[in-house]
């Protein structure tokens, strides 16, 4: 299958070459007038000529270090007309490749000092775009920076990179693939722990070599067809095949299916897993919301109905990535404004992943006395304007456990399921809820501990210390691209079990397209819809 890299990147040549030996006949064909041929030499360069690309790789502003990389046919030219040697009795001719060497950086015309610093020359192809690669290793500043950046603006064939073109060099020169470049992108944009971990393996390629070994597979079963539509069984080929074809595509549909059943654990780390707090008014809701926050992110009161409208934190828990929204009081409202913000509470508690509600422990005890609360099992009654958002997905904190006497935290509770036909049972809130409070922040610790290990488990993470040998394993479907593909695959390969033996040319067409699916996760054929997604969210140096 040809590659769309390699497409691109031929193309790219051949107009790069095209364009400028049309300049460079017309400059030098003596049959036009000298003052003609000058002209033409002198043209403006397009950005088609122009490929050799340069930008500033570290964030802009003042600190230790700043790294301009350009990128290019030109890069060596920038080294011969800017790099010095910072001692005047020796020259620097051609740079030693894959070496930092101290140097003097200068002005490409006039020769002035801009900044002693760094030089480091990466030969093509053993480069990370695969292309020549200067980087200069400058002090940063907003005026050595901006220097630097003008003077390179002075080379013709030198432009500023767009935002990923480093990396996009990168993909075309078949440095890395589609899974690779987002893993990357994830592993400069990680947060957490898990995040950073799960982004390092697909940068490195791990995810790669996951939809590479599910494609090899659809392909081995693919020449098993083809053999038999151009051979037939009995003709050298043995019996069986085609059944045995059918068997190893059905172990793995199983395989692929068992990726896309991973309730979106890949997705949720990545993005952020979005956790609604609520419950009714004057239970901690925003009080929580600011002890997990660490300030005062939200207007804390005694007055019911100060929390008017959902506001959001990304928080780490754990090491994993919680979108954390504090929604209003639910309960009925004449106020219209107030009545909105519940409105949205509920809608912010619908949309979420999970959700935690936020109940005063002395205020839904069902227990009649403090002995027996302490004594046995607890059970707890749900408000009624809080009891309709409640789904599996919910978790339980029960707050203000100081104002019960002699609490336990430990203690095991139990909510009373009043919905239709449940017959009023108990439901074990075991490993679901926790008992605290925020005033004393007793409890707080086996809280926030016990939360993580719930989210942990629900997303089958392992601890990175865990001994565990599936410890931290990593997804290999992370964007929602991923699983468009993986779900057509799949299609495809339910098509090929279920067809009879005598459709076998239409069958081995079905296993041509679950080939190709899986072959456009990772970029080796029809990714250019994606590219331009991919690489509009990239810093301008990567």
């Amino acid at each position: 299958m040809f590659s769309l890299a390699r497409w691109i990147r031929t193309a790219e040549c051949c107009s790069h070459s095209l364009q400028s030996l049309s300049r460079r006949k017309l400059a030098s064909s003596s049959s036009l007038p000298r003052r003609f041929r000058r002209n033409i030499a002198n043209l403006t360069t397009t950005d088609a000529q122009r490929n050799t690309i340069y930008a500033l790789s570290t964030p802009p502003g003042k600190g230790g270090v700043a790294i301009v990389r350009v990128s290019g046919p030109d890069a060596k030219l920038v080294w011969e007309r800017m790099v010095r040697s910072h001692n005047p009795m020796k020259q620097m001719k051609d740079p030693t490749p894959w070496k930092m060497q101290r140097c003097h950086i200068v002005h490409p015309e006039n020769e002035s000092l801009i900044d002693d610093g760094l030089a480091v020359y990466f030969r093509a192809p053993y480069s990370f775009t695969t292309k020549p690669t200067l980087e200069l290793h400058i002090h940063s500043g907003r005026a050595l920076i901006s220097a630097l950046l003008s003077s390179l603006s002075l080379f013709p064939g030198l432009r500023p990179a767009e935002p990923g073109e480093f990396t996009r060099q990168a993909l075309l020169g078949g440095r890395l693939d589609l899974t690779q470049v987002e893993g990357l992108h994830d592993l400069i944009e990680a947060d957490t722990e898990v995040q950073r971990v799960w982004a390092l393996g697909s940068a490195g390629g791990e995810t790669r070599a996951e939809y590479d070994a599910l494609r090899t597979q659809i392909i081995h079963c693919l020449a098993q067809v083809e053999a038999v539509i151009d051979f037939g069984e009995g003709e050298g080929i043995e019996e069986g095949v085609y059944e045995q074809a059918k068997a190893e595509a059905s172990a793995l549909l199983s395989q692929i299916q068992k990726h896309l059943s991973d309730n979106r654990r890949g997705e949720l780390v990545r993005s952020g897993i979005k956790m609604a707090i609520f419950g009714p008014p004057n239970a901690g809701k925003s009080s929580l919301f600011n002890y997990l926050a660490n300030r005062p992110a939200s207007i804390v009161t005694a007055i019911p109905g100060t929390t008017r409208d959902v506001l959001e934190l990304t928080l780490d828990i754990g090491g994993l990535p919680v979108v954390v929204a504090d929604t209003a009081g639910m309960r009925e409202t004449e106020d219209i404004v107030e009545g909105i913000g519940v409105q949205r509470g509920i809608e912010a508690v619908k949309d979420a992943d999970i959700s935690l509600c936020v109940l005063s422990l002395p205020e839904v005890l069902s227990t009649p006395s403090t002995s027996q609360a302490v004594a046995s099992k607890c059970h707890v009654k749900i408000p009624p304007n809080v009891r309709p958002l409640i789904t599996p997905n919910t978790y339980f904190l029960f707050n203000k456990s100081d104002l019960v006497s002699h609490w336990r935290n430990d203690l095991p509770l139990s909510m009373l399921d009043e919905t239709e036909n449940s017959n009023h049972n108990l439901v074990d809130l075991h490993s679901r809820a926790w008992t605290m409070s925020l005033t004393t922040g007793e409890g707080a610790h086996g809280f926030v501990q016990g939360l993580a290990n719930a989210l942990k488990s629900r997303l089958e993470i392992s601890d990175p210390d865990s001994s565990s040998q599936h410890k931290m394993h990593s997804p290999i479907i992370t964007r929602a691209r991923h699983r468009v593909h993986l779900e057509s695959a799949a299609k495809f390969l339910q098509v090929f079990i279920d067809l009879p033996p005598e459709d076998v040319v239409i069958a081995a067409e079905e296993l041509r397209y679950a080939a190709q699916a899986v072959g456009r996760v990772t970029g080796d054929i029809g990714v250019e819809d994606v590219l331009d997604s991919i690489f509009r969210d990239f810093c301008i140096g990567k």
